[in-house]
This record gives C-alpha cells, structure tokens and sequence, in this order.
C-alpha cells in the first residue's frame, strides 16, 4: 500500500463502553459472560484444537525465574557501564515503544492507523523482541482481554487482585488461548507472522551476538552488554507492560464510562510511552491516541511524525475523549 494515498483520518470513533457492559438480569444481577467467552473458545472446522488444562505453566514459571536472576546479575558492579546503560535505553524504547506500544498494540491489535507492509513486519518484530509471545497470541490475547475486562472471562481480571492481574496469570492455563485463532485470524494469514509466533525467543540469539561484539569491541565488556541489554531489559519492559494490566486497573482517575475498572494513571504512562492512559483506551480503544490534554502520550508523538512523513494514514481520533483540551 501507498501511505499517501488514503485521507490521514478516518471516520470519528464513538465510545466503546456499551460493549464493555455485561448484560443484567431483572433485578439489576449481571450475567457472566463465561458463556461467551466459552463459544469464542470452540474451535471451528480447520482451526487447533487446543490441548487440554495442565494447571500450572512450568516453562513459564523456570523462565521468569531465570530471566529475573540473570537481571540481578547484571546488576553486579563489575557489568556496570555507560554503553551498558546505553544498550538498555535504546532497545527499551526499541522493543517498548516501537514493538509493544506502537506494533503490537495501537497497529496489531486496535488497527489504529495503518502503515506499509514492510512497516508493519519491522514493528511487529520489535514487538517480538520483547519475548511477550509471538504477534498472533499476543493480540488475539489482548483483543480477547477487550472482549471481557475485568469479568470472570477476562485472563488478567483485575478483581482478581494485582499479583494475579500483574503476572500471576500467565503461570496458570490460559484458558483465552483458545480463542486466539478466532480473533487474530488477520495476523495468522501472513506466513512471516507465523514464524515471528513461534520463534520469537530466537530472535534473542542474534541479539546478544551483536551486543557481545560491540561489547568486545568498544571495550565496554560484551558480557555486560549482553546482561543488560537482554535480561535485564526484558524484566524491565515486561514489569512496565504488566503495569498496564494491573496499576491502572487499581490507581488513578477515570475520565469516560468504559464498564471495567481501567483508569488513567499518569506515572505508568511515563514507564510506558503514554499506554498509562488506560481508562481513556478502554473507552475508545480503536483510538491511535490515548493522552488528552496535559496527558503526554509518547507513542501517539512516533504516530503523528509518521503521518507527517507520509508513512502513516487512517489514523484514527475519537470525538469525545478530550474533555480536558
């Protein structure tokens, strides 16, 4: 596609909030939206059919354990360093605010803009570079957590409390993942996305060969280079990502009815590129732009310059999400 050619806005988006309600029986009860959420978990004819329950996740479990020891590690005197420190910043915002933030979410999971194929596969593996799965479980996940927030249906239901909200519930089955092929069907067509889902944690080894080098190379120790720019990094993105999930759905302000417990909270929007304003995305998540106001919004900045540059169209802006202009 042609990044020029189709009108930088779309049509204006209306709040989403109706959809975020659950229905109610007489007398005021809601009706779970298990049922539902069950349906979407049903296999169609050509589609996985998912593997039974197996309670915990222990490759998920000895994986976090791992990559948080080896973040401490890296936090020994011995592998602390300016270009250390500078290895860590850059695939921070690489991975974070290019991968997660931009790829992955606002464009993968919202389609909040568009932008040319090629554009797209190189967010999409910064997004894999942040080793939070593959772009196809990654949205259908986060497209399903739309579907069914904070309700019994959702993966990461805040009332469940902000330890399981935060990380608990990837150590347990996913009961969502088998939803994942209905839902982000989009991204399962695509050949590259296929591999990206799948070989995702690879991507890691051509990573720490190229930082070990220029570690080797500058002086600066390719070892630490290595240890902060991975390990540490990823526990870095991964606790800041998590945030959205739990922090936000526990403190801050709500500006618009969304029908879930999701608020705007400023200082997880600064660890996360302006993702903090949760309430606000929750009321208009098809929105490429979540930061009103005097709310910075480090990733709606990245949109609006490729916009500018021709690199962005169908941008998408709510009506009614900017009471505090």
């Amino acid at each position: 596609m042609t990044a020029t050619t189709a009108p930088q806005l779309a049509p204006q988006l209306a709040p989403h909030h109706a959809q975020q309600v659950a229905p109610r029986r007489a007398g005021g009860a809601h009706i779970s939206p298990v049922p539902r959420a069950q349906s979407l978990h049903i296999p169609r004819r050509g589609e996985p059919i998912p593997s039974a329950p197996k309670g915990r996740r222990w490759g998920s479990i000895i994986f976090m354990v791992a990559i948080h020891a080896l973040a401490l590690v890296a936090l020994l005197p011995r592998f602390w360093s300016l270009p250390a420190v500078a290895s860590l910043l850059v695939l921070y915002w690489v991975t974070a605010c290019l991968g997660v933030t931009i790829g992955y979410h606002r464009l993968l999971s919202h389609r909040a803009f568009r932008v040319p194929h090629w554009l797209e596969r190189f967010f999409a593996t910064c997004g894999a570079l942040s080793c939070q799965h593959g772009p196809i479980d990654w949205v259908g996940l986060h497209r399903h957590h739309h579907k069914f927030s904070d309700t019994n249906a959702d993966h990461h239901n805040s009332h469940r409390g902000f330890w399981w909200s935060h990380m608990g519930w990837m150590f347990e089955e996913i009961p969502a993942m088998a939803a994942v092929p209905r839902l982000s069907g989009d991204l399962a067509s695509d050949p590259y996305y296929r591999w990206l889902n799948k070989g995702f944690l690879l991507l890691q080894l051509p990573l720490a060969g190229l930082l070990f080098w220029i570690g080797t190379a500058t002086g600066a120790g390719g070892w630490a280079l290595v240890l902060w720019g991975i390990p540490l990094r990823l526990v870095l993105v991964y606790h800041c990502t998590w945030l959205v999930n739990s922090a936000t759905h526990c403190w801050g302000y709500v500006v618009h009815p969304s029908g879930d417990g999701s608020r705007n909270n400023p200082w997880v929007a600064a660890l996360t590129f302006g993702e903090g304003w949760h309430n606000t995305h929750h009321a208009f998540p098809h929105s490429a732009r979540h930061g009103f106001g005097r709310e910075i919004d480090l990733t709606w900045q990245h949109i609006r310059l490729m916009r500018r540059l021709g690199l962005a169209d169908r941008v998408r802006i709510p009506t009614g999400a900017n009471p505090r202009v």
